[in-house]
Formats: C-alpha cells, structure tokens, sequence
C-alpha cells in the first residue's frame, strides 16, 4: 500500500507538472507516453500470440502524434501527407514475415494507434481548443482532476457502500453505487474548476464531468475486457502497485475525444 501511495503520488506530480512546464515540455511529454503506451499495447497482445508491426507501428504512431501536435503551433496539417503513406507499410511489412494470421496482425497494429495513439491526440488538441493557437493547461489539466476525482469517489464510495455490481463480466469490483459516486465527485470537481478556470462556464464544466465519468468508466470497462481475453491481470509493470500505463490512462483514452468533441463544438 505504501509503495502503491509513492507512486501515485509521483505520477501525479509528473502528470501535473507536464501542463504546467510550458507547450513544448507538454508536447513532449504526451508524445513519448502515448509511444509508451503503444508499446506496452503490442507488448500486451504478443502474450496472446499476435505478432503486431513493432517497428512500423511505433514510428506511425510517433508521426501520427508529432503532425497533429505540430499543427497546433504552426500549418503543419499538409505534412500529414506521409503518414497514409507510412501506414501502408504496415500490411506490406507483413508480407515478408512468415505468420499464420497476418491480418491478425495487421489489425492489432492499426488497433494499437487507435486505442493508445489517437486519444493522447485530441488530449493534447484540448490545450489549444480556444482556436487562437494559444497554449492554455487549464483544459488538460481540469480534464485528469476530473478524471481522478470520478476515479477516487468511485473507489471510495464502491468499497464503502457497493451491492450492486455494475459489469460483473469484465470488472467484478465495480459497483452501481461506486458509478454514482464518482459521477458526484467529479461534478463537484467541475464545479469547483469553474471558479477558477474561467473560460468555460459551470454548465460546461458539468457537461465535460458527465462525459468523463460515463466514457471514463466504458474506458475502463473495455481494457478489462480486452485484458480479460488476453488472460493478462495488469497491462504492465512500469508503475509499482498501479500497473501498466494502459491501466492509469483506460479512462483518459475513451473520454479525452468526446470531450475535445464537445469542446470544439462549444467553441466554434
């Protein structure tokens, strides 16, 4: 338990300190964890017998994340040009492999920059959501105090009150009474944000808690399935007593691009 608190304690200040450091070091920072986070993927489903584009994949994921991130500080959006280009390298890199499922592997490579890629994209996309090219940590890092206050009150009300199972099937922890709570929490994270972080209003901040707290949990929910069908308990080892990256960040890679959806729909 104590080692369990050091390093969530750590994660959270590296977390936080990453909005705060300025755009570049926030840049960065998201670009190297969602190729962590890739590749404790492909990590993942190779202990099932897959055998995804390692290589390719990453470098897809690393130009994915870099144009994207990229095209917030300058036009960078016709370089994107490269990567159909690079993502066709993928089924051809299967080609030369001797395998018995190729398109297994070519599916899980492309699934990969799906579910780790993909939403750190539009995470890092909600610190320029005010259209003006402006860098603001208010969006980003509002978004994970709320996604960790739905993820404590959730835990805190679950174990306390829990009767009622949520999802049995694939979380056998999670209770209905835990979903409540931690929709409470974060709502009331919202609230609180609103005071502070002006540029959206309370009802806004209420909305975007709503989302994080519903998609945060089928988040969840989903990567103990895909855990589960693996027969794999933790998605990794890197963070003592948390597990993998895909553990920490289940909830952030559903939620983060509904709510830049909502964001940029408010916004423009």
């Amino acid at each position: 338990m104590k080692q369990r608190a050091i390093t969530g304690l750590f994660f959270i200040i590296v977390m936080i300190g990453s909005n705060l450091l300025g755009p570049y070091v926030f840049s960065v920072f998201y670009l190297l964890l969602s190729l962590f986070c890739l590749l404790e993927f492909y990590k993942l489903v190779k202990q099932g017998g897959m055998q995804p584009e390692l290589f390719t994949g990453a470098l897809a994921g690393v130009i994915m994340f870099f144009f994207f991130a990229a095209n917030c500080y300058f036009p960078a959006y016709k370089y994107i040009i490269l990567l159909p280009i690079l993502l066709s390298f993928i089924p051809i890199g299967e080609l030369y492999k001797k395998s018995t499922a190729p398109f297994t592997n070519i599916g899980f490579t492309y699934l990969g920059l799906l579910m780790a890629v993909v939403p750190f994209m539009f995470f890092h996309a909600m610190a320029f959501t005010r259209g003006d090219g402006v860098f603001n940590f208010h969006m980003p890092l509002g978004f994970l105090i709320m996604l960790w206050s739905n993820d404590t009150g959730a835990y805190l009300v679950g174990s306390k009150f829990g009767r009622n199972k949520l999802f049995e099937r694939h979380s056998p922890k999670k209770s209905w009474e835990g979903f409540i709570g931690g929709i409470l929490i974060c709502a009331l994270a919202a609230y609180i944000l609103s005071r502070f972080y002006t540029e959206y209003n309370c009802f806004d901040w209420i909305i975007m808690s709503l989302i994080i707290s519903n998609f945060g949990t089928m988040g969840d929910l989903v990567e103990s399935m895909f855990k589960r069908s693996l027969n794999v308990k933790d998605s990794g080892g890197i963070l003592p007593g948390h597990g993998g990256l895909l553990d920490r960040f289940d909830g952030l890679l559903m939620a983060a691009p509904i709510v830049y959806a909502y964001l940029y729909l408010i916004s423009n």
